[in-house]
């Protein structure tokens, strides 16, 4: 990962960057922040930042890299499945938290959303990134097709959606090179919004980037050649006035 993929950098940062609408001076809360590299982008916009993981080793890894900003950067072991580690995420401190392409590896998000929610001022928004729940699942699957009767032979990428409402948990990979798998827990919309609207939260913004056209072969099932079909989806919360439930 580094200081950013080319799926970060191209999918998942600008619209991240933009839905957060981070401004200099506000305090920031990363979830799940990995080697913390999006954390560091935050304190250079100008944020005070609490990132946390729970794997004491990538928050040494977050630690090693944080050379600029440092001082405006907490790196902290939080287990986002366990109580009392969201209890330590605090009440009304945040103008703004942010879990990017992480909450697909929770087994249950309630929980987390709850603690979110009541760590954020009022107004404050949450912004989180997955694999978009329609086209980029363990219920889909990248196509291939050729059609020999036209012209020389058209070739048409597409995704085949097999599944949706039914998503059950999975073990893959999630980065080229990755030694172990681990599972994913895929929602569909009509269960990951409506948990974000029970937790107290209210929907206003949404992006859904595509890769643009990379070094990939014209017959590739890579992303990068499927322009027209989303592979992330990218939104943004708000902490609704009256509260979880609201």
């Amino acid at each position: 990962m580094g200081e950013g993929n080319r799926w970060h950098r191209q999918l998942v940062a600008p619209a991240t960057e933009r839905l957060l609408a981070i401004r200099a001076g506000e305090r920031a809360l990363e979830l799940a922040c990995g080697n913390g590299q999006f954390a560091r982008r935050l304190a250079e916009l100008g944020a005070h930042v609490v990132a946390c993981d729970f794997s004491s080793a990538q928050l040494e890894c977050a630690r090693r890299r944080t050379v600029a900003n440092a001082d405006r950067i907490e790196y902290r072991l939080a287990d986002l499945t366990k109580e009392e580690d969201l209890a330590g995420l605090g009440a009304g401190e945040f103008d703004a938290a942010v879990c990017n392409m992480a909450l697909m590896d929770i087994a249950a998000i309630t929980p987390l959303l709850h603690a979110v929610r009541g760590a954020l001022k009022a107004g404050g928004r949450f912004v989180f990134s997955v694999p978009h729940p329609c086209f980029n699942t363990s219920g889909t699957t990248m196509l291939a097709g050729r059609d020999d009767y036209e012209g020389e032979g058209t070739l048409t990428l597409s995704i085949r959606v097999r599944r949706y409402r039914t998503l059950g948990p999975q073990k893959a990979i999630g980065i080229a090179g990755q030694p172990l798998t681990h599972y994913y827990f895929h929602r569909p919309l009509g269960t990951l919004l409506p948990a974000c609207f029970r937790a107290g939260f209210v929907l206003d913004g949404l992006e859904e980037p595509a890769l643009e056209r990379g070094p990939e072969t014209a017959h590739a099932l890579r992303w990068g050649n499927f322009s027209e079909i989303p592979p992330v989806l990218v939104a943004r919360l708000r902490a609704s006035p009256g509260g979880a439930g609201a």
